[in-house]
This record gives C-alpha cells, sequence and structure tokens, in this order.
C-alpha cells in the first residue's frame, strides 16, 4: 500500500471494507445513494461500490451535497483533532501527569471516549505519553547534567526511584551513561564473514547494540565515541555465533538480547519494524498506520535510518510506495537478498 497521501480510489475501497479505523482522519467515504459519508471505520454496512466516492475532508463531503453519518460521526474528527491538540499542549507543558479526568473535562469528552481518542490519534494512552514526555525529558536533562540526581528530579520524577523504575530495561545504557555518552561502559564487537557480506556486531553486557554490513571499528567508535572498545572474547563467542546464523537465516532470531537507544518514538518504530512478519513488507505509510500516526511516514522513515541494528531490528522490510526496494543503508543487493530468503523460508 502506500503512503496515506497518495492513496488511490481502490486501495481507500479496501481500507473502507477492512474498517481500518486507522485511516480515520486521512480521508472519509461518501455515500451517493443514502446522501451520507462516513470514517472509513464506520460500523454500518458497507455499500456498492458504484455508490460510493472518497473525498479528503468532510467539509469537501458536504460541499458535494453529502451529510454527516450519525453513527459514526465523521464531522466530529475536527473536533477530536481540536480536543487532543489540547491535551497535547497541556501535557507537554505540565511536570507532573495530569489526571484523565482532567484532561476530558478540558476537552468535553467523558474520560472514557477521550481515552479513545487519544490513543486512536496518538497511538498511546494520555497516561503513557505523559510518562514518554517524562523519559524524553529526563533523557534531555542527563546530556547535559553535572548530577543525574538533579537531572532526574528537574524532568519531574519525584525521586529517583521513580525514574529508575521506569527506566528499567528501557534505554539499553544506564541513565548516568546518558550524562557522558557512554563513557565507562565496554563494548565487544567482532567483524565475522556472511553469505551477504562482511559483518561487524557488537555488543555490551546486556545485548546487541549494534549490527552493520561493510563497517569495521573506526565506524562503531563514531557511534560509540566515549565508549571502551574490545575485540570480543569466549564470553561473546555464542551471542556472535547466534548473531551470524539470524542474519543467514533472516526471520530467526527474535530471542536474541538488544541493547538499544532511542527516542520513544524511534523505539515505538522500530517494535512495529519487529512486529512485521519474516517474508512480508510494508511500506513506510503502512508503518505508520500501525504505530497509530498515519501522516507519520517520513518520521518513520526517519526512525528507521536510525537503526544501528540491521536484521535483528529489520528495516529492510520497508519498500516504496510503488513497491520498489526503496533504499537501504548497506546497499539494495543486500536487501534484495534479506527478502528473498525470508520469502523462501
Amino acid at each position: 500500500m502506500q503512503p496515506t497521501d497518495r492513496l488511490d480510489d481502490d486501495q481507500r475501497w479496501r481500507i473502507a471494507l477492512a474498517k481500518d479505523r486507522r485511516f480515520d482522519g486521512v480521508f472519509v467515504t461518501g455515500v451517493h445513494s443514502t446522501g451520507i459519508y462516513c470514517r472509513p471505520s464506520c460500523p454500518a454496512r458497507a455499500p456498492k461500490r458504484e455508490n460510493v466516492r472518497f473525498y479528503a475532508t468532510p467539509e469537501d463531503a458536504e460541499a458535494a451535497g453529502l451529510r454527516a453519518c450519525k453513527r459514526c460521526a465523521p464531522d466530529q474528527l475536527s473536533r477530536e483533532e481540536g480536543a487532543v491538540k489540547d491535551a497535547l499542549a497541556l501535557l507537554q507543558r505540565s511536570e507532573q501527569p495530569v489526571p484523565l479526568a482532567r484532561l476530558a473535562a478540558l476537552t468535553g469528552y467523558s474520560p472514557t471516549h477521550f481515552q479513545r481518542v487519544f490513543k486512536r490519534a496518538v497511538g498511546l494512552s494520555p497516561a503513557a505519553y505523559s510518562r514518554a514526555l517524562r523519559e524524553e525529558r529526563a533523557k534531555g536533562a542527563l546530556a547535559g547534567a553535572e548530577k543525574v540526581t538533579d537531572a532526574i528530579y528537574d524532568a519531574g520524577y519525584e525521586a529517583p526511584s521513580r525514574f529508575y523504575a521506569a527506566m528499567e530495561g528501557r534505554l539499553g545504557m544506564a541513565a548516568s551513561d546518558w550524562t557522558n555518552g557512554g563513557a565507562g561502559r565496554t563494548i565487544h564487537y567482532a567483524i565475522v564473514d556472511t553469505t551477504l557480506a562482511p559483518m561487524l556486531v557488537a555488543a555490551t553486557e546486556k545485548g546487541v547494540c549494534c549490527l552493520s554490513f561493510d563497517e569495521g571499528e573506526a565506524e562503531l567508535r563514531a557511534r560509540f565515541p566515549k565508549a571502551e572498545l574490545v575485540e570480543g572474547g569466549e564470553e561473546f563467542r555464542e551471542l556472535f555465533e547466534r548473531v551470524v546464523a539470524a542474519v543467514e537465516q533472516p526471520g530467526t532470531g527474535q530471542d536474541i538480547p538488544l541493547d538499544v537507544k532511542g527516542t520513544v518514538f524511534q523505539q515505538r518504530c522500530w517494535q512495529a519494524l519487529r512486529e512485521i512478519p519474516p517474508g512480508e513488507t510494508r511500506s513506510y505509510g503502512e508503518q505508520a498506520a500501525a504505530i497509530g500516526n498515519p501522516k507519520a511516514s517520513r518520521a518513520v522513515g526517519g526512525a528507521n535510518g536510525a537503526n544501528h541494528i540491521a536484521v535483528l531490528i529489520p528495516c529492510h522490510r520497508v519498500i516504496a510506495h510503488d513497491g520498489g526496494l526503496g533504499g537501504y543503508a548497506y546497499g539494495t543487493d543486500i536487501k534484495a537478498e534479506l527478502l528473498r530468503r525470508e520469502e523462501q523460508a
């Protein structure tokens, strides 16, 4: 499927038949036999195709003489967008979590309904979004703080213990490592031969932190300029062998531990990549829709480009909207071969 700004009518029709709510707000479905227009996710019985036209906005549909469906209320989309925008503004300027009841009162919706509206638009609940904001503030503060504790309080956490509990297993590197670019951490690495190309694999004690092709120590040092780089010893042999096996048989190795760092948005994109089944592909627009933000295809492309763990975080499964391979950091020949092997498997 193409990115959402290039959908054709056949694709919109398939989306409407699937009642895919991820595309609510991207277009509306006009049914000229009844004179109404609907969201793509409208639960009403599907109309006949010859009676359907698609419009970019409710205003366009109304200009064509259609009225809003009372069941799915597509004309409320602009109101919902405004409500979400107001809630986001409040969450972004608040240093402490904002109760759902307060957000609902601000927007004029019931708490339950607003929770659904917000999650559909943002991809996270208000509480999860608020936690993500505090994590982002903490990472930004840690980057320039002299004391980790000061940065944690500045980010809005009531105590350091709250921050460490929230970060456990999510940032990869410990909180103090964010203040000095990873200084004091040890990264073990090896350059191994594969049937695709020479491969650089690197790992901390927590898991793989880099996997790339046709790169060496210089490129690894550029990514981790203040870490201690050590050639992988016997204690990392088994892990590196598992990584090589996963590269030779792409689609395996899902249980290999990873140690990655990225923004909350990047982590959502990377997780969406790992959820694409081996042998299948997605467009950037489809990946954006999968994380709940179908208009963010360009941002998704940027997040995919920031992925430093090839194959295990399979950005090779994202292709161009026209079905072509698109780009790949390590060359389209490697990308094509990875996809071929997954399809055969």
